[in-house]
């Protein structure tokens, strides 16, 4: 479970008018009184089980028959619900057979509303602005900008008297979510969001290609200077080949940096320090500027058009930084055309060698919101609903949900899930936004890669550490909603040498001023009202 510090519950922040019930983040009795009862889920043992906040891990599928039941009754009653949620690809659209499994298997109608993902906090803003908002809306972390907090405060229902404590055992799936997540799902003192779980670690892997790399005899680097000298070594624009891609979100951990907000503070002499303050920060900007000013960076990301994990794959970038799942992704497309492609992700290091300094990650980032104008019967079809996309890896139902009806969407054998074309023009990402179980990565068709991904977890883990405010839903005040707008373009344009390291500081200067020392004062009250979860 998250920490949870203070003995009082905290709602508000800083007096004034307007959002402010909605400010700040709840804590001490009144938390522990929203969040429901955790109990494991005993369906399924996992081959790679966790540790050090890693994912599950699964290598192997197993046949229909021998394949759990974590939903013995349909809970669903045959009612139809609303639901937007991000699609990134083209929507199956009404009656296919996907869908419609789906919605005989939960017992719940659903009347898809997808838009698309790369757009997707446009249409989020919109459709909350109005009055029309759908049964059930999916937002992601994110997209937590601007008036969308305050937006999920005034416009989402109250789950907590359908969920809080031994409610939430009608729903053994949902039971099964880890504390952490539910955490997270509280907004405006309210338990209001279904939640996704992730993982605790890093996110952000920086990748290689360890075939290339026994082949020519590169080492793997320990310390910022040996990264360097390496891209030095393997770079040779031309023969179209460059070192690296992008390197700045892992340069943040390499130089230890904190995340984002809210666990962008940290204490020193009991004053708070925001990220942008700190050394760490501009050395692992400048650290990253120096790969683009040497010519290691490819052209085209540079210039911020293609794809990262296009040009690693094809051999025209020899390492690159990405989401984890860009692990299976790559590997997965990859393989087709050459069977002996191998990727890995190289363990993070301290920037002069040594341990790191990591945060660890929030356990959820994307959750599932009811509207408040759902009466009873529509609430409780959501709930079944999103008791069936929780189901664990291993179960009938998850298997339904991630590759559709066995036959018609994919195909199982020898332990390996192939999906069809049906599979692939039908089978998106559509529920699992709307509650998923405890985090898992469960790659059959690969299993080096489940392997290597739960295990680079689990070592990145033993450097992990709880930063302020961890597992908590903070909400800042409305009023500095655009403060922190300007750093991610300064950001890209310091490291491609538009802008200097200066700009920067001037930036977090004005920063200051415009409202960041307010904005520390507020969050040293909320401090001191929850107490330190760093640890």
């Amino acid at each position: 479970m998250a920490a949870v510090g203070g003995g009082v519950p905290l709602l508000t922040a800083c007096g004034g008018s307007g959002d402010e019930k909605n400010e700040g983040t709840t804590t001490g009795r009144k938390l522990k009184g929203l969040l429901p009862a955790y109990v494991p889920s005993e369906a399924v043992t996992p081959d790679i089980p966790a540790r050090n906040g890693s994912a599950i891990g699964f290598t192997t599928a197993r046949p229909a028959g021998q394949l759990a039941v974590s939903v013995p009754e349909k809970l669903g009653k045959g009612g139809e619900v609303s639901i937007m949620a991000p699609l990134w690809g083209t929507s199956p659209g009404t009656g296919n057979a996907y869908w419609t499994a789906m919605d005989e298997a939960a017992g719940v109608k659903v009347k898809w509303q997808n838009q698309d993902g790369n757009v997707y906090g446009q249409k989020l803003g919109a459709v909350l602005a109005s009055s029309n908002v759908p049964d059930a809306v999916v937002v992601p972390s994110w997209e937590l900008n601007g008036k969308i907090p305050s937006a999920i405060t005034n416009k989402f229902a109250d789950l907590g008297p359908y969920l809080a404590g031994d409610k939430v055992k009608a729903y053994p799936n949902l039971a099964a979510i880890p504390t952490g997540a539910w955490q997270r799902a509280v907004f405006g003192g309210k338990l209001r969001g279904l939640p996704f779980p992730a993982e605790s670690t890093p996110n952000i892997a920086p990748f290689y290609r360890p075939d290339v790399f026994e082949e020519r005899g590169y080492q793997v680097p320990a310390t910022t200077q040996e990264f360097y000298d390496l891209c030095k070594e393997m770079n040779a624009p031309r023969s179209k080949v460059w070192a690296c891609g992008d390197m700045t979100w892992s340069a943040f951990a390499f130089f230890g940096v904190l995340a984002e907000k809210p666990h962008y503070w940290k204490l020193v002499d009991g004053k708070l320090v925001n990220r942008y303050e700190t050394d760490e920060y501009l050395e692992a900007l400048e650290w990253s500027r120096s790969l683009y000013s040497a010519g290691f960076v490819h052209p085209d990301v540079k210039a911020e058009r293609g794809d990262q994990k296009n040009l690693f794959s094809s051999g025209r970038l020899m390492m690159y930084n990405a989401d984890i799942s860009d692990w299976y992704g790559a590997t997965a497309v990859q393989r087709l055309a050459d069977p002996k492609f191998t990727m890995a992700a190289m363990d993070i290091f301290a920037h002069d060698g040594g341990e790191p300094t990591l945060y660890a990650a929030p356990p959820s980032n994307i959750w599932c919101f009811v509207s408040e104008k759902a009466d009873k019967r529509k609430i409780e079809e959501i709930l079944a609903l999103a008791n069936f996309t929780a189901a664990p890896y291993g179960s009938r139902e998850q298997r339904l949900k991630a590759y559709g009806v066995e036959g018609v969407h994919h195909t199982v054998k020898d332990g390996v899930i192939a999906k069809t074309e049906d599979g692939n023009n039908q089978v998106f990402a559509t529920y699992e936004y709307i509650a998923g179980p405890a985090a898992f990565r469960a790659f059959p068709d690969h299993p080096d890669v489940a392997k290597g991904m739960v295990e680079w977890q689990q070592r990145q883990g033993a450097h992990t550490r709880k930063p302020l405010f961890y597992g908590m839903q903070v909400q800042e005040p409305a009023r500095y909603a655009e403060l922190n707008a300007q750093f991610e373009d300064l950001e890209k344009d310091i490291v491609r040498g538009r802008k200097k390291v200066s700009d920067m500081q001037q930036n977090v200067s004005d920063w200051r001023t415009r409202g960041g020392d307010k904005l520390r004062d507020w969050y040293k009250k909320l401090l001191d009202e929850t107490g330190d979860s760093a640890s």
